[in-house]
């Protein structure tokens, strides 16, 4: 007997290019090559295409064509969003960015940067659910911030922050809210024009359009110095040729993300309900992140205890199936999860977890046939542990 059909329980990571994206980029690996700021006729075929891929974006946002900007990937418009508010913004005795221990190493990152540059970098407290501490972000959210920045949905444990509320709190004080949507666009509403944040991300291969593009919102008005120089290409926020074929599939795989999300969330989360309670009736002891807590329907995380993650990862994917042990940008790395630690799991749980995420490959066959194997490599696993 051969190998059952392969499952992909790792949407989180990348999800695979949809045809309909596919099919839209085409052309433009083709005959309408021009560059979008050339004069001549090829050039001007490349702008319309351009200019109708960022009001498409900026319709699925509830936004205008100039508050869109197209980045390289989401870790790109996560670093645009603190820095280049927070250096437009130091000189005003606005100093320090305030961010979440659970964010992505994406907005981590850029915020040390500003601490390395003379800023002041605040982490706001978490609550054991995975939720915001409200005290501690009032208490953080002060006159003197230039950029607060909030993840909407967590790339590891996938619980959902109540956004557009701490957005206006921040507003209320002045300060520029950033949330990275990389996680929640498609699967929660977004809407600038009804939503009081002002920045925010997301990337491409999250929605079925390739690696190497994503987007930036940028409210009108907000100050923000560019992180690159050169040409004035969007109005001289992000200098460089701009890629038409990536910025075409980015705007229709935003348009199927949104017209689907309702339908998507829905069968997501019955999937995703089912597998949770087959695990927990099978593992009694296992330990699923966030539960409680608001979460997005597609992605589970589950620690068994004195079951190691690597080999679990190993005896899951020599079956075919493919999980993650979190963030695709840690893997490799055997450090436990920085999102796990920030909301106070024990190092041992935290290096046992396992992220299932669900998509567009998840049937209900895919659910079945983990809910059956998970349970038995965890007995097998113990079986060989010594206690």
């Amino acid at each position: 007997m051969g190998m059952p059909d392969p499952v992909y329980l790792d949407h989180a990571a990348t999800t695979p290019v949809r045809a309909e994206v596919l099919e839209a980029m085409q052309p433009f690996f083709g005959a309408r090559f021009g560059n979008p700021s050339s004069p001549h006729r090829w050039g001007r075929e490349a702008r319309t295409a351009l200019d109708e891929a960022r009001e498409r974006l900026a319709r699925c946002l509830g936004a205008t064509n100039d508050e869109v900007v197209f980045t390289s990937c989401g870790t790109e418009a996560d670093n645009m969003a603190l820095l280049g508010v927070w250096r437009a913004r130091e000189g005003d005795g606005r100093r320090a960015v305030v961010t979440t221990p659970i964010e992505h190493k994406a907005v981590l990152a850029a915020a040390h940067q500003v601490g390395r540059e003379g800023g002041e970098e605040r982490i706001v407290a978490m609550q054991a659910g995975g939720l915001v501490d409200d005290r501690s972000f009032d208490a953080l959210v002060t006159e003197d911030v230039a950029v607060c920045s909030v993840m909407w949905v967590n790339n590891e444990i996938g619980v959902l922050q109540d956004v557009p509320a701490l957005a206006a709190r921040a507003r209320a004080r002045g300060v520029v809210f950033h949330t990275d949507a990389v996680q929640a666009f498609g699967k929660v509403e977004v809407d600038t024009r009804r939503m009081p944040f002002d920045l925010l991300s997301l990337s491409g291969h999250k929605i079925g359009a390739p690696k190497g593009i994503g987007a930036l919102y940028i409210r009108r008005g907000t100050p923000m110095e560019p992180l690159m120089f050169g040409g004035e290409q969007d109005r001289g926020r992000r200098p460089g040729t701009e890629n038409v074929a990536m910025a075409v599939g980015l705007a229709r795989a935003a348009e199927l993300a949104v017209a689907e999300r309702a339908h998507e969330w829905e069968k997501l989360e019955r999937q995703r309900d089912r597998l949770e309670a087959a695990l927990l009736a099978r593992i009694p002891d296992a330990v699923i992140h966030g539960r409680g807590s608001p979460r997005a329907p597609h992605i589970l995380n589950v620690s068994v205890p004195g079951v190691d993650s690597e080999s679990m990862l190993m005896a899951l994917d020599l079956r075919g199936v493919a999980c993650s042990a979190g963030s695709a940008c840690q893997s490799g790395s055997v450090t436990p999860s920085h999102v796990l630690s920030a909301i106070g799991v024990s190092p041992d749980l935290a290096s046992a977890a396992i992220r299932m995420s669900l998509g567009a490959l998840t049937t209900d066959a895919c659910i079945d046939r983990v809910a059956e194997l998970f349970p038995t490599l965890v007995e097998k696993a113990r079986r060989l542990t010594p206690a």
